[in-house]
């Protein structure tokens, strides 16, 4: 009773605190959306102003050509805040927040939080083709992550708090908690179930609540009724259309992804400091911004691109060849802003990408097989979710974001197939996505799914080590190897007592034989025996106990009937993290055998 009311604590402050976090991270992200547009107002006009809708083309700018030195000198103190205060600032910010989950115990530096919203907003305002949802992501996973580590709470309650924090810059961003929560579970969290899907939905709905006292009940774009006879998935012609703009949508993820990457590494080859080679490929895409504001009216390609995509989903803008160019501009810009060394997010990029591809593909039908009367936005709206589901990987939350702006059920079949189609094509080529292909360069690898290992729901009685030995702490290594002699190399664990009868110490038989391998030992020393160890029962799960090992820091875990001690004499047995591995292994490699196909006789 007294564990349960325990646990029952932990929840409710851990659920507490993921709520004060969902909160923090809604205004956190009004704060940041403050600066971007203060900054933005500030480089093209001069204006002291947090007056700026996104959805909304910039006016050209008085400064005429010179607004191809804006970016310049955006990138000049975009670097200087990634390179004295938070490196971990620089790019999309993703793939560092699912870093520190696998690779650094849940710690994310609270300074990453502060220099994030400086440079991204920087990066955003002054033209850099990237996102603002990674930023707000990586902001409140940060958030999360400090109040796990002032709270001193357990290393997968700071993980669940970091992914409460960037599922709600997610709810936030988009008005979609629903998003938000299946992009935790996608994306972040290393485990999934009641302890840790509980307090990333409160976190969700309170991130979700303040988004909407903030910015209104409104999705990110205005989304006009979809035609419901593009949608229709009754036509077994229109299933093969919509197969082939999934191939197409697949392919586009893949050049993204790759573009990226590529262009970061020609980058890093280049001569020069990080400030040369970041204001070069920021020079780069204030050409291409005054580029197209002199021939075609709008910047089109600077900062966040709502403004496109909301002219595509109204069927304003529905020019194939315009709508190409746009694809590879942006393409190109993105690339070249993320590949300097500019701090911004993906998840936009994505969505125009798949914006203005999707309302190529269907100004493109429409001349070719005018009989499908395929509409720009709702193609425009598929093409979204595809981008963004195959090269992010959050293929569900791709679907309920888009699911969640439009608020029409019919655009779920269709949705479904062609992210499922254009999923599969870029992970044919590529099993990386755009998140963890930084993480596998870094020698990072993360699980490429999360999946119940049997094994771990197994008993402590079914494999701990019952051949357990008691001395006294003045027995010499003499002694307990002339005991041990008729074992050979079934050496039991020691037990090492001081004279009032508490275990002192411990010596496994793994790590006495590990040691005697290598050359033998000739006395005790502090640094072969264990002197921090847990007492479990042999009826508890090995995944509960291993979770509990790492909690305490600790590799031995010692075993009683029900998880007490009094007295040593009730140990009835030990147990490792290096037996755990090792059973694991072993269970994982006959379970291989048996599914192997038995060869004919």
């Amino acid at each position: 009773m007294a564990r349960a009311r325990t646990i029952e604590r932990s929840s409710l402050l851990l659920s507490l605190l993921a709520i004060g976090v969902g909160i923090a991270s809604g205004y956190g992200a009004a704060l940041f959306r403050g600066l971007i547009s203060l900054f933005h107002n500030l480089a093209f006009f001069g204006d002291f102003s947090f007056v700026y809708d996104a959805n909304l083309h910039t006016a050209a700018s008085p400064l005429g050509p010179w607004i191809i030195l804006i970016p310049m000198l955006g990138a000049v103190a975009v670097t200087f805040l990634v390179k004295n205060f938070a490196p971990e600032a620089k790019g999309h910010g993703v793939p560092e927040v699912i870093d520190a989950i696998y690779y650094k115990s849940g710690i994310i530096r609270p300074s990453v939080a502060a220099t994030k919203a400086l440079a991204s907003s920087i990066s955003i305002a002054t033209g850099g083709a990237v996102g603002r949802e990674g930023p707000i992501i990586q902001i409140g996973s940060a958030l999360g992550s400090t109040v796990g580590q002032l709270t001193l709470l357990r290393e997968w309650q700071r993980n669940t708090l970091i992914a409460a924090g960037a599922a709600s810059g997610i709810a936030a961003t988009f008005n979609a908690p629903l998003g938000g929560l299946l992009f935790a579970i996608e994306i972040i969290l290393p485990e999934t179930s009641g302890r840790t899907l509980i307090p990333v939905a409160l976190a969700t709905g309170a991130a979700a609540f303040v988004g909407r006292m903030i910015f209104g009940n409104t999705p990110s774009f205005d989304i006009p009724a979809l035609a419901n006879n593009a949608l229709d998935v009754s036509s077994p012609e229109l299933l093969l259309v919509y197969a082939v703009f999934g191939v197409v949508m697949g392919l586009a993820a893949l050049g993204f992804t790759r573009s990226i990457y590529l262009f970061e590494a020609a980058f890093e080859r280049m001569p020069g400091n990080d400030y040369i080679r970041h204001v070069i490929g920021m020079g780069l895409v204030g050409v291409l911004m005054y580029a197209f504001v002199y021939y075609a009216g709008h910047y089109y390609i600077e900062g966040v691109g709502y403004a496109t995509i909301q002219d595509i989903l109204e069927n304003t803008l529905t020019a194939p060849w315009l709508l190409l160019l746009l694809f590879a501009a942006k393409l190109l810009a993105t690339s070249l802003t993320l590949g300097s060394g500019a701090s911004g997010g993906v998840f936009s990029p994505a969505l125009y990408l798949g914006a203005t591809l999707g309302g190529a593909f269907a100004v493109g039908m429409q001349h070719l097989a005018p009989w499908f009367q395929l509409d720009v936005a709702t193609m425009a709206v598929l093409g979204m979710a595809a981008v963004v589901a195959s090269s992010t990987g959050a293929a569900l939350t791709a679907i309920v974001i888009i699911f969640e702006m439009t608020r029409d059920y019919h655009v779920i079949i269709p949705m479904i197939i062609i992210v499922s189609i254009a999923y599969g094509v870029r992970q044919f080529f590529m099993l990386d996505t755009i998140y963890t292909f930084k993480l596998t360069q870094r020698n990072h690898p993360v699980p490429a799914s999360l999946e119940t290992n049997l094994f771990m729901l197994r008993k402590a009685s079914d494999f701990y080590d019952p051949r357990v030995v008691r001395v006294g702490s003045t027995r010499g290594m003499a002694e307990i190897r002339r005991r041990f002699r008729r074992f050979g190399r079934q050496t039991p664990n020691v037990l090492v007592m001081d004279v009032e009868q508490n275990i002192q110490a411990i010596f496994s038989s793994r790590r006495h034989y590990r040691l005697t391998r290598r050359g033998g030992i000739r006395s005790w020393a502090d640094e072969h025996m264990e002197t921090e160890y847990i007492v479990v029962g042999a009826d508890d799960m090995i995944f509960d106990i291993v979770g509990r090992l790492r909690a305490a820091n600790c590799e031995v875990a010692l075993v009683t009937k029900d998880g007490s001690m009094t007295h040593p004499r009730e140990v009835q047995g030990v147990l490792t993290l290096s037996d755990v591995a090792r059973s694991s292994r072993l269970a994982r490699q006959m379970e291989r055998r048996r599914s192997k196909p038995k060869a004919k006789a």
